[in-house]
C-alpha cells in the first residue's frame, strides 16, 4: 500500500544531459500543516529511476529507497524498494518480469505467475512517485482498468483539471481518482506532460505556496463524492417506520428484551412494545428484524474524522464519534455536512488538537510556542464550540495546570497524551478528564521518567510491560487517584493488538473476519510488521506485553475507572475489534457494549437523548443479526445503521466503497400511500 500522510506535498523538475542519456531529477517537498516534514527526490535516466523517500512527522515516518526499470510502455519490470515503514521496521522489498513470469516478494507475502507481458504490481512499501506510474498505465488502458498483482484491479477516472502557480510558473494539470488500492481513493495530480505533480502527501518543489488553493480542491472533490455517497445510501421515510421481530439491547440491565417492536418517527423513538404479531398499519413502513438485535449506536472515542470514515463507521454500526484532533477547517465543514443532511455519518463530538514545538510534534490542529499562544488555542477552541481540549507529546508539562484551568472556566474539559517528561498522575492532578490510549497510562509505570516518549518508544516500549507487577503501589496509587478525580481512560487497545502482534505475511485476529473482503492494497498493509522482531525473545516480549495489557483493561473495570473504547482508526472494523478486545480481557459482552452505548453517552452529558432505545429519545441504533450479548463477534452482521431516523444499510455501503459486503439488509415494506377517502 503506497505510504500516505494527510497533508499535501510537492517537487521540480530540473533537466540535464549525462553520459548520452537524458537525465531528469523530480524533486517533492513533504508538508503537513504548513511545515516541511520530508522530501521525495527521483532521479530518471532513461527507463532507470531512482527514488529516495523520507518523512518525519509526529516522531516517525517512512523511508524508501526504490530501483525501478520501465519498459518502453511505461511498465515496471524490476523494481526493489529498501528502507523503513512507518515505525521504523525493515522493508526489503523486490518485483521482476522476464521470460513470461512475474514474480515478487514483500512484507505481506511473495509469489510468482505466468505473465506473457508486464503485469502491473502494487508495492506494499512504495513512494508516492509510483502513483504517478500507475496512472500513466491506466491512461494507455482499455476502459483506464487494469488487472494487477497480487490481484484485484485499479480504475481510474479524470476529475478536474486546473492552473497551479502564477505567470510564467503557471502550469496545467489534471487530477486523477485511482480506485482499488485503498478503503479509499487516490487522488494523483500530472502536469500535461504526464509527470507527476503532486500525490500521496508530495508536491512539486517550489509550488508550496499552492499547498492552500490545492488542499481547498481536494476537499471540493472529496465532498462531491461523499454528497453523492450521502444522496445514494440514505434511506428517509415519510410517516413511522415499524421495526418488528426484534429484541431490544437495554445497557442498563445489559440484557435482551423478549420479541419486540419499535417505532420511529422523524428523528425520534415513538414507541417500544412487545411484539404482538398485529399487522402493520398500512400507512407505516414496516422493517422485519428476522429475531435480530437491536441496540443503541456504538460509539467510536477516539477518532480522527475523514468523509472516508464516516461511511466506514456507519457500516460498522457507529453513530457517534469523538474527534481526538484533526484539521479544524476540515472538520468543521464535515460537521456543517452533516448537520445540514448533504453527508452521511455518525454524531461527532469535537476535541481541538493542542501540541508544542520540537522536532518531533505533530502537525495538526495548534502547535503553541508559548503558554500565551496555548491559552489563546484553547479560547479559539471554546469559541468553536469544541467540547474538550487535547493535549499532544511535545506540550510543555507546565502548561498543562493552567491550559486545563482556562479550557475548565470556558466550559471545556481535557482529554490528551502524557506529555513527554510528564507523568499520568502529575496530568490527572492537573486536570485532565480522561487519558488518550492505554499505553500512555501505562508508560507511566513502564518507562524511567527521562526517556523520551515523543518518539515511537510510546509504542515499542510497551513490550516492557511484561514484568509489570499491577499490584505494586506505583500502579495502584495510579488508579487510586483515577477513581478519586473521576478521570477516565481512553483505550484504543486494538491499535496496540495491531501494533505489537503484527508479524509479516500474518494476518491478526482482528482482522481475519473481514480482510478478504477489501481491496488487495489493503489487505497486504495488514500483513505487515509495525515492530521489529530480531529474535523469538522479542516475539514473546510482544506478545507478554500485550496479554499485559488485557490485564490492564479488566483491572481498570474492576476498579470502576470509565472505559471509554476507540480505536484511533478510520475503518470501522477496528471499533468491533475494540469490543472483542475488551471481551477477551474477561469483561462481559453485556458491559462492553454498555461501555459503547450508554456508558459513552454518559460520560458526554448526553443521556437523556441517546444511549437507550426508549421513547422519546432520537433514533440512533443499529440492527444486528445474532446476539451480541452472547457472542460479541456478532457486531460484525450489522444489518442496519439508523441515525436520527435515517437509515443506513452497511450492504450498500460497502459496496460503494468497493468492499464485499458481509450481511444484507433487512426486508422493508414500503407504507401505503392514504387515499383522498381517508384524508376525508
Amino acid at each position: 500500500m503506497p505510504l500516505k500522510f494527510a497533508a499535501v506535498l510537492g517537487a521540480v523538475l530540473a533537466v540535464s544531459v549525462s553520459s548520452g542519456a537524458l537525465a531528469a531529477t523530480q524533486k517533492f517537498v513533504a508538508m503537513a500543516g504548513g511545515e516541511k516534514v520530508g522530501h521525495l527526490t527521483a532521479e530518471v535516466t532513461g527507463r532507470h529511476v531512482a527514488v529516495d523517500y523520507a518523512v518525519v512527522n509526529n516522531g516517525r515516518g517512512p523511508k524508501a529507497r526504490e530501483q525501478i526499470d520501465l519498459d518502453a510502455a511505461g511498465m515496471p519490470v524490476k523494481w526493489t524498494i529498501e528502507g523503513e515503514s512507518l515505525f521504523g521496521s525493515p522493508v526489503n522489498e523486490h518485483f521482476t518480469w522476464g521470460a513470461g513470469k512475474a514474480e515478487w516478494a514483500s512484507q505481506a507475502d511473495k509469489g510468482e505467475v505466468s505473465a506473457a507481458k508486464p503485469v502491473l504490481y502494487i508495492g506494499n512499501d512504495v513512494s508516492p512517485w509510483m502513483l504517478g506510474v500507475y496512472v500513466k498505465a491506466l491512461l494507455k488502458a482499455p476502459g483506464q482498468t487494469l488487472p494487477v498483482l497480487p490481484s484485484g484491479q485499479l480504475k481510474l477516472k479524470e476529475v478536474r483539471k486546473l492552473t497551479v502557480g502564477e505567470g510564467k510558473a503557471a502550469i496545467p494539470v489534471t487530477v486523477y481518482e485511482l480506485s482499488g488500492i485503498d478503503l479509499n481513493p487516490d487522488y494523483v495530480l500530472l502536469d500535461a506532460r504526464g509527470d507527476l505533480f503532486q500525490a500521496g502527501g508530495v508536491i512539486r518543489e517550489g509550488y508550496e505556496s499552492q499547498l492552500p488553493m490545492l488542499q481547498r480542491v481536494s476537499r471540493e472533490i472529496a465532498q462531491s463524492r461523499a454528497e453523492d455517497a450521502r444522496r445514494q445510501l440514505a434511506h428517509s421515510f415519510k410517516g413511522p417506520v415499524r421495526i418488528r421481530n426484534v429484541r431490544v439491547f437495554d445497557p442498563v440491565t445489559m440484557k435482551l428484551s423478549g420479541p419486540s417492536q419499535v417505532i420511529v418517527f422523524g428523528d425520534r423513538i415513538a414507541g417500544v412494545q412487545p411484539e404482538d404479531g398485529q399487522p402493520t398499519p398500512k400507512d407505516e413502513t414496516t422493517i422485519d428484524g428476522q429475531g435480530g438485535t437491536l441496540l443503541p449506536g456504538l460509539h467510536d472515542m477516539h477518532s480522527h474524522t475523514s468523509l472516508g470514515s464516516n461511511l466506514f463507521n456507519l457500516a460498522a454500526g457507529v453513530t457517534a464519534t469523538r474527534d481526538q484532533g484533526n484539521d479544524n477547517t476540515q472538520l468543521l465543514g464535515i460537521i456543517e455536512g452533516l448537520n445540514a443532511g448533504r453527508l452521511a455519518g455518525p454524531r461527532i463530538v469535537r476535541n481541538g488538537f493542542l501540541e508544542g514545538r520540537s522536532p518531533y510534534s505533530a502537525r495538526n490542529g495548534f502547535i503553541a510556542d508559548s503558554l500565551e499562544d496555548a491559552l489563546r488555542d484553547v479560547r479559539w477552541y471554546a469559541d468553536h464550540g469544541y467540547w474538550q481540549v487535547k493535549i499532544y507529546n511535545s506540550f510543555n508539562p507546565d502548561w498543562v495546570a493552567p491550559v486545563a484551568a482556562e479550557a475548565r472556566r470556558l466550559g471545556m474539559g481535557v482529554t490528551g497524551h502524557v506529555p513527554a517528561f510528564s507523568s499520568p498522575d502529575r496530568v490527572i492532578r492537573d486536570g485532565y478528564n480522561d487519558i488518550a490510549h492505554i499505553n500512555q497510562l501505562m508508560l507511566g509505570w513502564i518507562l524511567d521518567p527521562k526517556e523520551d516518549t515523543r518518539t515511537p518508544l510510546r509504542l515499542t516500549g510497551m513490550a516492557r510491560g511484561k514484568d509489570l507487577d499491577l499490584t505494586s503501589e506505583r500502579v495502584q496509587a495510579t488508579v487510586r487517584l483515577m477513581k478519586e478525580r473521576g478521570t477516565a481512560l481512553d483505550t484504543t487497545a486494538m491499535i496496540l493488538e495491531r501494533l505489537m502482534l503484527s508479524r509479516s505475511g500474518q494476518v491478526q485476529a482482528g482482522d481475519a473476519p473481514y480482510l478478504d473482503h477489501a481491496p488487495i492494497a489493503y489487505q497486504r498493509y495488514r500483513k505487515r510488521s509495525f515492530v521489529t522482531i530480531k529474535t523469538p525473545q522479542d516475539d514473546a516480549d510482544y506478545q507478554k506485553g500485550f496479554a499485559k495489557v488485557l490485564e490492564v483493561l479488566k483491572m481498570l473495570d474492576d476498579n470502576g475507572v470509565q472505559l471509554l473504547p476507540g480505536t484511533d482508526d478510520g475503518t470501522g472494523f477496528s471499533n468491533l475489534r475494540e469490543m472483542e478486545v475488551y471481551v477477551a480481557a474477561g469483561i462481559p459482552p453485556g458491559r462492553a457494549l454498555y461501555l459503547s452505548t450508554l456508558g459513552a453517552e454518559r460520560y458526554f452529558k448526553r443521556d437523556h437523548e441517546l444511549g437507550t432505545i426508549e421513547r422519546g429519545k432520537l433514533a440512533d441504533f443499529i440492527l444486528v443479526d445474532g446476539d451480541p450479548t452472547a457472542n460479541i463477534s456478532a457486531l460484525r452482521n450489522t444489518r442496519m445503521t439508523m441515525v436520527g431516523g435515517v437509515a443506513y444499510y452497511p450492504a450498500e455501503i460497502y459496496s460503494f466503497l468497493a468492499v464485499k459486503p458481509f450481511s444484507p439488509p433487512p426486508p422493508v415494506t414500503a407504507a401505503v400511500p392514504a387515499s383522498p377517502a381517508a384524508d376525508r
